[in-house]
């Protein structure tokens, strides 16, 4: 363990509670060690001064605040002389009783004062001031607060953290023990959410029988929550009992009549798709139907159409001197007439082209228009493109900060956007629930444009928003398909087309902007990357491997995944130097001057730009330069796109090495140039989507290093991995929402 991490212990009386979040618990304590007063940190929920407790955890500097004793894990002390209970009871850690009351108290029973709180409160009334029912409300209150310490005190004897601990507790109260003793699967559910894994070997270690029924549940809502990661919203029954009951080691039969209790009492949620019982998660049966019942009455009840378009689409034609193609003026004319259009295209089909005439006509009508992306990459891009503001739809949506820390938006149901037509770009990068949300927030009446390029890799999260939307058959659906001339000078974007229709892209061109080096072996192919990176294409190019590169992997791990090539281009690109300093979270070393990326959704870390505006959120595939890390303050200092992000070191888990990534992590992004290797691996990496959408990400050049055979077998391997989801048969009316049992 490195040094910074070593857990130290320390006890110690509470002289004075800073700061308290009843919510989570978070507090920050002046605490007397018997030698010094010390500043402690972390979850220490009901924290009162005298208290004596038992701290575990390392030493921090705050950049403000200075040094911290950073609490990991505690045990509370009870104050057992008559001084110290008077200085807790005094504090009004118990309600009820403030510096008076605490006085008399002390002076009657002394150091038994708090045993006489909770075990014999009648005895209170003898007090001047305390009636019986007061006294009932003291216990009340004081067993309360010694409850959620039972509580942490207990579940630590299983490796639950006062965090989880804390989470627990805000859901069951003080019979969390309890409960966790007759089903500790419980600690598995939403709001508490230790896996399943953690509690099942719990579970083992109270001698559980492996075939309880409560066991079986929780096993068939983790396979249902753990194939979210998959982007299926739901799973069929027929494959759902099986796979649960194999991870289980019990009987189908047995598994089988657990997921009927389950549908039965509301835990989950079922309908029939074709012919099959399909089971869902309650959150994601309600967002899909959601969003099919919106759409369909978007669909009855239209937006006001705009007047004379062909008129208005001819003038403008004319004043910007471009010639629409007839399937341009169709999206045009679509968007203008209707309240909804769903526009998708491939690289050079003109999408940019038609969203400028169709962002020109709604203004021109005096309406107001929005434009959003799923990511701040491609939020950022989609200003390029057309030239108008656009925002996250996080941002858009005014995310906060809820409870369990889940985001939260502002504009919902009831305080919608104030706009007349929505623009959503890169759909297929929209998960259910995000999708749910922004219809929630839409104006009646409103324009909803959504755009993008089925072609391209599915969401991260659950869900198929684009393709169902399209296969429904159900929305008006205008797919821009010819490539006009212009854009078939690249030949990233000629190749790109020749590998949706199946065909082998051209290789042997070295004129324009798509280049392919044959290598062989993994060394080779991963020297001649860096070497790309670092030396040939900046001399070539005048490009930056800092701004201007960027180097796309199929996988993570291996020699050409993105861990490896990271830590190879880190050397080269930004070598050691004894004047930047280093620090090392898991498996990456980060560096001063290194080129990192978020990789999950912060809708609470903070930030500020060079103009002194600050705000909120940094999120998933955001990209910058790791500016300082200050060790004695425990942080790291990022620049994103003009913002300056704080980490502590705790955050730090969220960043990545970016000179490297995979592909699933560049969408909705596009570099100058893509340098990508191309090499044998498992099969489901090879694939035409993964190719067509590495080769998209390239703006000017695109090159690919590795063997001609990979390519051909990624160009051939038309497999999509099958999402199961929802919204299409919910648009078509092709469920059935009462099956049959079976």
């Amino acid at each position: 363990m490195a040094e910074e991490e070593k857990l130290l212990e320390m006890t110690g009386s509470i002289e004075r509670v800073v700061f308290q979040n009843d919510k989570n618990g978070y507090a920050i304590l002046e605490i007397n060690n018997g030698e010094e007063l010390v500043t402690a940190v972390g979850t220490i929920p009901g924290a009162a001064p005298g208290e004596e407790l038992h701290l575990v955890g390392i030493w921090g500097e705050h950049p403000t605040f200075g040094r911290q004793f950073q609490v990991q894990a505690f045990e509370r002390l009870r104050p057992h002389s008559s001084e110290a209970i008077l200085q807790y009871l005094s504090s009004g850690a118990v309600k009820g009783i403030g510096p008076r009351t605490a006085q008399r108290l002390v002076e009657a029973f002394g150091e038994n004062t708090l045993e006489v709180i909770e075990k014999e409160p009648d005895r209170l009334t003898s007090i001047q001031g305390i009636t019986l029912n007061k006294a009932k409300k003291i216990n009340e209150y004081f067993c309360q607060v010694t409850s959620i310490r039972e509580v942490i005190l207990y579940l630590s004897q299983y490796g639950i953290t006062p965090q989880e601990s804390v989470r627990a507790y805000q859901t069951f109260g003080s019979e969390t023990p309890d409960i966790v003793r007759e089903n500790p699967y419980r600690l598995c559910q939403e709001g508490i959410s230790i896996g399943f894994h953690r509690v099942d070997e719990i579970a083992a270690s109270m001698e559980r029988p492996a075939d309880d029924d409560c066991r079986i549940r929780a096993g068939l809502i983790f396979v249902l929550r753990h194939n979210l990661q998959n982007g299926h919203t739901y799973l069929p029954k027929d494959k759902l009992v099986p796979a649960a009951a194999g991870m289980l080691g019990v009987s189908v039969e047995q598994t089988d009549s657990v997921m009927e209790e389950l549908l039965s009492d509301g835990t989950l949620d079922s309908c029939e798709i074709h012919s099959r019982v399909c089971c869902f998660l309650p959150d994601y049966y309600e967002a899909e139907n959601y969003a099919a019942d919106r759409l369909k009455m978007m669909l009855e009840f239209p937006s006001q159409p705009i007047q004379n378009v062909e008129e208005k689409i001819d003038y403008f034609q004319s004043s910007t001197g471009l010639n629409y193609a007839p399937e341009q003026r169709e999206a045009i004319r679509a968007a203008v007439t209707g309240g909804i259009l769903v526009l998708t295209g491939g690289p050079g089909t003109g999408k940019t082209t038609t969203l400028h005439a169709i962002i020109h006509l709604l203004k021109q009508n005096g309406e107001k228009v929005f434009l959003a992306a799923p990511t701040g990459r491609a939020a950022k891009r989609m200003s390029q493109m057309t030239g108008e503001e656009a925002k996250t739809i996080h941002r858009l949506l005014q995310v906060e900060w809820g409870e369990n820390d889940q985001p939260v938006f502002s504009c919902n149901e009831k305080n919608r956007l104030e706009c007349d037509a929505l623009i959503v770009d890169e759909l297929s990068m929209m998960d259910a629930k995000l999708f749910e949300s922004l219809l929630k927030a839409l104006p009646m009446g409103c324009r909803l444009i959504l755009v993008g390029d089925r072609n391209q890799l599915p969401s991260v999260g659950a869900g198929n928003v684009l393709g169902d939307l399209i296969d429904s058959g159900k929305l008006p659906v205008v797919a821009l398909k010819h490539i006009f001339r212009q854009a078939m000078e690249s030949l990233i974007i000629t190749n790109a087309h020749a590998i949706l229709e199946g065909k082998m892209p051209i290789l042997n061109d070295h004129s324009r902007d798509f280049f392919f080096l044959p290598c062989s072996e993994p060394e080779k192919i991963s020297k001649t990357v860096i070497d790309l990176v670092k030396r040939r294409l900046p001399e070539s190019y005048g490009y930056s491997g800092m701004t201007d590169l960027q180097v796309l992997s199929m996988a993570r791990k291996g020699d050409l995944g993105t861990i490896e090539l990271n830590r190879r281009l880190q050397a080269v690109l930004n070598p050691a130097d004894r004047t930047k300093a280093e620090i090392r979270v898991g498996p990456f070393l980060f560096r001063e001057g290194d080129k990192v990326m978020q990789i999950k959704n912060n809708y609470h870390i903070a930030w500020e730009e060079q103009d002194g505006s600050q705000g909120e959120g940094v999120f998933n595939g955001d990209m910058g330069i790791l500016q300082k890390i200050d060790r004695r303050a425990s942080i790291l200092q990022v620049e994103m796109d003009g913002r300056l992000i704080t980490y502590e070191l705790g955050m730090a888990k969220e960043l990545e090495l970016a000179y490297a990534m995979t592909i699933h992590k560049s969408q909705g992004s596009e570099f100058d140039a893509v340098v990508m290797p191309v090499y044998p691996g498992p099969p489901q990496l090879l694939y035409r989507n993964l190719l067509y959408t590495a080769i998209t990400r390239a703006k000017n050049l695109l090159i690919l290093v590795g063997t001609q055979q990979t390519i051909r077998t990624m160009v051939e391997n038309d497999k999509k991995m099958k999402r199961f989801s929802g919204l299409c048969a919910f648009l078509t009316g092709e469920e059935n929402h009462e099956p049959d049992s079976d």
